[in-house]
């Protein structure tokens, strides 16, 4: 089992860690991971490990069986023994770009209020999709709810409730498409403002940032058609 050390703090940016094991296809499973592995709508982080005599750089990183989380180098390359201590260097800006885009998103489930069908983040825009049958009358107005929200300086914290608690309340989900992973007990909330500022509140195992201030200036790019009830509004960082 991987520790998820981004869950704990998303902004640790170097780590150490040790080489628990190797996959069949060239990729190094650590005890403990800053990286965030592909999911939700999220890349998976890319970086470098670092060892007495070594380093490979990173390109990504994966869900393995579990709770395993799986590296993949960039290029094959000698990989570093099992029980091989290394440090993890994280691609910052790659990965800040990608907190910022993801709290965006939620802050546009707000402004548009809608089921939420598919999404996508990216390190300079990102993108959700609705189901709606017509297009919203005033991109612009939703542009400027958007940043107001941002502007707020709203704090971002989660917390954990557990499995029973979330199917007592299926509001808080707003995905259609994907349910939040149940089963282990217990579910991550991330919450937008405080007890009297709460904008937002649902499930989501990503990457934030801490307060909306730090995601800056949104910009609305295309509004597209995907099918009958379906729209996709995408968002670029200014």
């Amino acid at each position: 089992m991987t520790q998820a050390l981004f869950r704990d703090d998303a902004y640790t940016q170097d780590a150490n860690g040790v080489i628990t094991a190797h996959t069949p296809e060239g990729g190094l499973i650590l005890d403990a991971s800053i990286f965030y592995p592909t999911g939700g709508g999220q890349p998976g982080d890319s970086g470098r490990l670092e060892w007495a005599g070594g380093a490979i750089s990173i390109a990504t990183a994966l869900k393995g069986d579990g709770d395993d989380i799986i590296l993949v180098p960039s290029e094959p390359a000698a990989l570093p023994a099992v029980g091989t201590q290394v440090v993890q260097r994280l691609d910052w800006g790659r990965r800040h770009r990608h907190m910022r885009i993801h709290t965006a998103l939620h802050l546009l489930s707000v402004v548009i209020p809608m089921p939420v069908t598919g999404g996508s983040i990216g390190a300079d825009k990102g993108r959700l999709d609705f189901a709606m049958d017509t297009p919203p009358e005033d991109k612009q107005a939703l542009e400027e709810a958007l940043n107001a929200l941002i502007e707020q300086d709203l704090p971002v914290t989660d917390q954990w409730i557990s499995d029973e608690v979330l199917l007592a309340d299926p509001s808080i989900v707003k995905t259609m498409s994907v349910m939040p992973p149940m089963g282990q007990g217990r579910v991550r909330l991330v919450r937008i403002g405080d007890d009297v500022t709460q904008v937002d509140l649902q499930p989501c195992g990503g990457t934030h940032v801490a307060r909306t201030s730090e995601i800056g200036r949104i910009r609305f790019g295309k509004i597209e058609k995907k099918g009958r009830m379906n729209r996709r509004v995408a968002i670029h960082l200014d």
